[in-house]
């Protein structure tokens, strides 16, 4: 099996030049522009509907009983949770957490494939979410709120959006590279359950409607799938650029 693994690497290495190379990264780049313009036109039009057509609606209504339901619930205890779960999606400790993980990565695994993945997930996510927001400027809940408001709209959640995209894109990783598989499995299903406790604090401490959590989560979570699709294949041990920076036995499927 070593050897068949060798075989294929060195196929792989003769067949890609430096400017085979480059077309893919090209094709790539291309690829994640086209999508994260999609994706921010098709939230900022769902965004514009609800502020101009569906303000005030049946969904509005519901938004405003969630969460007059999660102020009348407010808890000191809830309240200092709840912060700890904001603060672990905020972009201080997003970026904080990104150049840590990527040396982790770089260490573990002994290539940038999957570093610059979890780097492209956060800051095209970023870049969408900002846009978005700009452009709908929908008002924050029309309640006490436990946080200062930042300078963006309510709509979508740029906390949400960055927890599925930033968790969820290390959860996958792991779920692909870590042995052995019962471990990997635990691991990413506590790191996939960081969005959803994140989302529901920005709910309880007043910063967001339901919608706009749901539809960060989305954000996050369409952005993640273009970056895992077109950065890393779905065997993420097929190396196919920057041959020679990989072990060549991690080509095996018994590494």
């Amino acid at each position: 099996m070593a050897a068949r693994a060798r075989r294929v690497a060195a196929l792989i290495h003769k067949s890609l030049g430096s400017g085979a190379t480059e077309k893919s990264l090209g094709r790539r780049g291309t690829t994640l522009v086209a999508g994260g313009l999609v994706l921010a036109i098709s939230l900022a039009l769902i965004g514009m509907a609800i502020v101009q057509l569906a303000t005030p609606s049946a969904m509005t209504v519901w938004e405003d009983g969630v969460n007059d339901w999660f102020v009348v619930h407010r808890t000191p205890s809830l309240d200092s949770w709840t912060h700890v779960a904001s603060t672990i999606a905020n972009s201080r400790t997003i970026f904080a957490l990104l150049v840590v993980m990527a040396v982790v990565f770089r260490l573990w695994l002994g290539r940038w494939h999957e570093s610059a993945a979890l780097f492209a997930a956060i800051a095209g996510e970023l870049l969408v979410f900002v846009a978005v927001s700009a452009v709908v400027a929908r008002p924050r809940p029309d309640v006490p709120r436990l946080d200062a408001a930042p300078p963006t709209s309510s709509f979508p959640s740029g906390h949400t959006g960055a927890a599925v995209a930033f968790y969820g894109c290390i959860a996958i990783i792991v779920l692909r590279q870590l042995r052995p598989r019962w471990l990997a499995i635990v691991v990413s299903a506590l790191v996939f359950l960081v969005p959803v406790v994140v989302g529901m604090s920005r709910i309880y401490r007043g910063m967001h409607h339901p919608v706009d959590v749901i539809v960060g989560a989305v954000c996050g979570g369409v952005w993640l799938a273009l970056v895992l699709t077109t950065l890393l294949p779905t065997i993420t041990d097929r190396i196919h650029t920057d041959a020679g920076t990989t072990p060549i036995n991690r080509l095996s499927p018994a590494s």
